[in-house]
Formats: structure tokens, sequence, C-alpha cells
């Protein structure tokens, strides 16, 4: 039995839930990541939003910053203990439709482009191919509403298979009032988590090198927010439907 954590970018499921998957491994079960948008960025110029995100990152060009988040993304899962799987899907900032327009040139929280209206159930066939009947699926909740983590949600509901989610961080730090709306009707389950795992935790999201500063501003930040969430509870949350 695999657990399965589906992210949304390379970076989702290590920010939100890398001490219980650093738990689950030391405990002998196979863990694996499996990022959604991972996939190379088509050819063409860059929107300002892509370019200020270039900026914020350090790095140039759209290949650098791939081949720059996978490296990263390979660094953090063996800092928690899980495998990867990448999908072929690029990050939304670099979509573009079929005659080569940008489809989300200034803005990630919006809503999905009608050209892109069927790609939660190709996300959903392309999950499909590689899962396992005793898999255990995790998926964001989408608190925040960036249009990528709305999208792997709707494929990983797709399938239809009892499904876990998690508060998607740091989003849940800066909304957390969705989190009632968006867990109501499910079950809570509280997964114990010693401070080997904060650490673990800590220490796979420091591997995102590229984002800290937008996401926290500092390393030392960061460390501090985490630590706090944690403090909450001595765990981790998930949620499951009823």
């Amino acid at each position: 039995m695999r657990w399965i954590y589906i992210s949304p970018h390379f970076d989702d499921a290590v920010l939100s839930c890398g001490g219980l998957i650093w738990d689950q491994a030391q405990k002998g079960i196979p863990v694996e990541i499996w990022t959604i948008c991972a996939g190379d960025a088509p050819s063409g110029p860059l929107s300002p939003l892509a370019l200020d995100c270039h900026r914020q990152w350090g790095l140039a060009s759209a290949d650098e910053v791939v081949a720059a988040r996978r490296l990263e993304n390979q660094e953090a899962a063996a800092q928690v203990g899980a495998e990867t799987v990448n999908f072929s899907i690029p990050d939304c900032i670099y979509r573009r439709s079929p005659t080569g327009e940008l489809l989300y040139p200034e803005d990630v929280f919006v809503p999905v482009h009608p050209s892109e209206k069927e790609l939660d159930a190709d996300i959903a066939a392309a999950l499909v191919t590689e899962l396992q009947p005793d898999d255990r699926l995790v998926s964001p909740l989408a608190i925040g509403s960036h249009l990528d983590h709305g999208l792997a949600r709707r494929a990983a509901e797709r399938l239809g298979r009892p499904l876990w989610y998690y508060a998607d961080i740091p989003y849940h730090f800066n909304h957390p009032e969705s989190l009632a709306l968006l867990t109501s009707g499910m079950q809570a389950a509280l997964h114990p988590l010693p401070e080997k795992g904060l650490l673990a935790w800590q220490n796979g999201i420091a591997a995102y090198a590229t984002q800290i500063l937008m996401l926290f501003e500092t390393t030392e930040k960061m460390q501090a927010a985490i630590r706090l969430y944690w403090e909450s509870s001595h765990g981790l949350q998930l949620w499951q439907s009823r």
C-alpha cells in the first residue's frame, strides 16, 4: 500500500505534509509525491507575471526554472523519504492555447481558461495509468484558489476513489478562514508527529531554495511558521470525506 501525495507544483506536498511524509517513510510505508505541473514550458515570450516570478526565484529562463525546481524537488523528497513522479503539464504561468496565446499572463488566482475546461479530465486519465488498487491518495484542498491547485483537486476527485485532503501551505496561513468551509462535512484525522519529523519537514522545505523568498521571505521565517503550525497540535491533520 502506497501513500500518494498529489502535488500541484514541485513544492506543495512537502510544504503541506513534509513531516507526515517523513513519519510514514520512517515506519516503512512507501510514499510518493506526484507533481502535476512538472512539464517543460512551451517556447515563446514570457508574460510579465512569469518574468516577475523568475526575478524572485533568481533564475532567467523557463528552462532554468524547471530544471532547478526538479532538482530541488528531488532533494526535498530525499529529505522526507519519498519517491517522486513527475507529470508533463507545464506550470500555469507558462501554459498556452493551441494558437500560442498565454492563458494566464497576469494572475494565477483566477478561473480556469475555457480552453482548459477538460484539463482536469486529462490529468485524471494520466493519474489512472500510474495508480494501483491499494494506493491511498492525498489531494490538496485548494485553499487560496490557485487555479493549478483547483485543477489537481478536481482531477483527483474524478478518479472516484476515497481521498484524503491536506491544507495547502502557505495559503492556509494566509486564508485560515477557508479551512472550515472547504472541510465541511469531512472527518478530520490528526497524525501525531515527533520533533524529528518537524525538523525533516523544515529541511525539506528549505531544499526549495528558489521559493523561500516568495513564500516566506527568509528561511528563518519559514522555520518559525512551520514550527508554530506544528505546535498547535504536535501533528498534522488530514481530512476525509464521510
